[in-house]
């Protein structure tokens, strides 16, 4: 049986119209929560309840601040005295001179520390919000409490990317291949 092109290009409409359902559907949650995570990665330094405002330190000159080796020590010590339930095992060391402190993120949780980096006292101990809620957004969090190394987060957005561009193409097929068929007639 042979088709006329108008056939063929109403079957390759109703063919896309079914895969851009079939995605929606099966991907409507994961894409739910990219949505609004990332909605509130992108305003986290304008909500207070996400992101802690970064202290001031003592002193802004390097010269006077204590070593890192010192500040680490005095981090480990506080999160084993103050929170001994979590890791004092350090991920991240955030250096902001310009602030006069440094910010310490951990292994295995979202507690970070805020410390003056003249006199190494706790300025801020708080809950990073902000880092869990970036983990859920690009599906490190799987990764971390499965112990599955980067696999999931690969997975997970590159899965995500090539459904966002399925549907960014069949979206615009669904959109113009009728204007094209109404032109052809």
């Amino acid at each position: 049986m042979t088709y006329s092109r108008r056939q063929r290009q109403a079957r390759i409409l109703r063919v896309t119209r079914s895969i851009h359902r079939l995605l929606g559907i099966s991907l409507f949650v994961f894409f739910m929560i990219v949505a609004v995570t990332g909605a509130l990665l992108g305003w986290k330094k304008d909500v207070g309840w996400m992101q802690s405002r970064t202290a001031a330190g003592s002193s802004f000159e390097l010269s006077e601040w204590k070593s890192l080796a010192s500040l680490t020590a005095t981090a480990e010590d506080y999160m084993a005295r103050e929170h001994p339930e979590l890791s004092a095992v350090i991920d991240r060391i955030d250096v902001r001179p310009s602030k006069g402190i440094v910010k310490i993120s951990f292994e295995r949780h979202y507690h970070g520390l805020q410390l003056d980096g003249t006199t190494g006292n706790v300025l801020v101990d708080e809950y990073r919000r902000a880092d869990l809620i970036e983990n859920l957004h690009d599906g490190s969090f799987l990764d971390d409490k499965l112990g599955s190394g980067r696999l999931i987060k690969l997975f997970y957005t590159s899965i995500l990317s090539l459904a966002l561009l399925g549907f960014t193409l069949s979206g615009f097929w669904l959109w113009y291949g009728p204007k094209r068929m109404r032109r052809r007639r």
